[in-house]
Order: structure tokens, then C-alpha cells, then sequence
């Protein structure tokens, strides 16, 4: 099995080297093709503007000045000549749940896997942030490796990618895997205006921890209470029942 890993913090983050610790307990033929530097929360972006400069480390290790979309893309159709067995994004240095799943770029990683048509899968280990701590990565790279081969042995439907979160808590302190339903969360994003030495004003976006909503059977209610965290994605983002109702509000305004 031939498994591609990416990531969004870049290629030399800590979890990049948790990913790829992962990805050999599962195959001996794995290929790492990074961003260059740290894209978090860039989402499914494409470098379309600028050259894509890559990198080889050697030992089927490479960086490439893009975003983890283009990663993807460049393993594929260049560096690999051809499709991978699996892409594994992550593990991104905090989870990656409910509405955020939209700006990640872990998430992402896995959404330009499943286009292409590879069984792909995004990893991330939750921590405190706030506070800074150091993710506990042994967590995910316990759990990581059984259940990414459970969920190979399950199966991949077309459009689904699977989003994997794991609870910031020790390896021994996990209490179960649960499958998930994306939750959602108050919008944290808040601008942090700053003055430059001139006097000249800057901004930051910046996260502000907000209440959220942890109903049992979402992926923060897993996280929050020690459970590894399995939800499936899907691409299709249609909302099927509305469509006959749109249609026929539709047809009724046009007369």
C-alpha cells in the first residue's frame, strides 16, 4: 500500500513526524510531500499566482512552497505519477471540528485526496492552545494506526473523506472511539487591532474561546469527554430536502 501524507503546519512541524511515524506501522512505501512553511487555515486554496517550488529531501520526503491542495496535487501528478493507496492529513496541532472543519487546511489536504478519487483521511490532535501546551502526539500515535487499518477495512463511499480528532488527554486517559456528527461552535474570530512604530494601525485575526455546544453524538462532545472522534465528510454539500421546496417557491414567484 502506497499511503501519500500532508499536512497544513508545514513540513516541519511535530505532527508531520507523528503522521508519518503512523503511516509506516501501516505500509513500508510512504511518501511525504509538505508545505513549506505553516498553512493553517487556509482551507482548499490552490496557488494559482505564483510558481510552486519544490524540495526533495531525499527518502521520498518533500516540501513544496504551496498549500496543502497543492501538495496533494503535485504528489500526484508529478512526483508520484500516479494515485497513492491513501492520503493522511494531519496530525494538525489542535482539533479540527465543527464549523472550523471549513478553514482547515488538514481538512482540505483530505478533500483534494478524495477528488482525486484516493481514500483520504484528516488527523488532528486536540491541546490547549490557550495556554500553549504541548499536544500530547503519543495520543494519536497510539490510536492512529488500528483504527486508520478498522476504517480501511470498512470502506470509502464516494465524495467521503474522514475526519479524525483525538482528545487532549494521555494515550491512558482515552475512554473510546466514537462516530461522530460535525458539531458547531459560536464564531471565535475576532480582529486585534495593533499600532506599527509609525503609528500606522495593523490588524490580527485572532481566536476568543466562545461557548459552544456540546450535544452528545457531535465530534466536540467526543473531544470534550476524552473520545477519539470519527466523522464522516462528505464533499457534496447539496441540501437535497430544500431543493423541491426551493423549486416550488421558485416556480410559484415566477408565476
Amino acid at each position: 500500500m502506497r499511503i501519500l501524507v500532508t499536512n497544513d503546519d508545514g513540513v516541519s512541524a511535530p505532527g508531520l513526524g507523528s503522521l508519518e511515524r503512523v503511516a509506516r506501522k501501516l505500509s513500508d512505501d510512504v511518501w511525504v510531500v509538505a508545505p513549506e512553511t505553516d498553512h493553517s487555515g487556509l482551507s482548499h486554496s490552490l496557488t494559482l499566482s505564483d510558481p510552486l517550488r519544490l524540495r526533495d529531501f531525499g527518502n521520498q520526503r518533500f516540501s513544496l512552497r504551496g498549500t496543502p491542495s497543492d501538495c496533494v496535487i503535485m504528489a500526484v501528478r508529478t512526483i508520484l505519477g500516479g494515485r497513492p493507496d491513501l492520503v493522511l492529513s494531519g496530525i494538525n496541532n489542535g482539533q479540527n471540528a465543527a464549523d472550523d472543519v471549513t478553514y482547515s487546511g488538514t481538512v482540505a489536504g483530505a478533500i483534494e485526496g478524495t477528488l482525486l478519487g484516493i481514500p483520504s483521511i484528516a488527523l488532528s490532535q486536540a491541546s490547549d492552545w490557550e495556554n500553549a501546551s504541548e499536544p500530547f502526539w503519543e495520543t494519536a500515535e497510539t490510536f492512529a494506526p488500528n483504527l486508520i487499518a478498522r476504517i480501511l477495512k470498512f470502506g470509502f463511499s464516494a465524495g467521503v473523506l474522514y475526519n479524525i480528532n483525538f482528545p487532549d488527554c494521555r494515550p491512558d486517559a482515552v475512554k473510546g472511539i466514537e462516530v461522530t456528527a460535525q458539531g458547531r461552535v459560536t464564531h471565535s474570530l475576532f480582529i486585534d487591532e495593533r499600532k506599527d512604530v509609525r503609528g500606522m494601525p495593523y490588524y490580527w485575526l485572532q481566536y476568543r474561546k466562545q461557548a459552544i455546544d456540546l450535544n452528545p453524538g457531535t465530534d466536540l462532545h467526543a473531544i470534550e469527554n476524552d473520545v477519539v472522534s470519527v466523522t464522516p465528510l462528505r464533499l457534496d454539500l447539496t441540501d437535497y430536502p430544500m431543493v423541491e421546496k426551493l423549486k416550488a417557491a421558485l416556480a410559484v414567484e415566477n408565476g
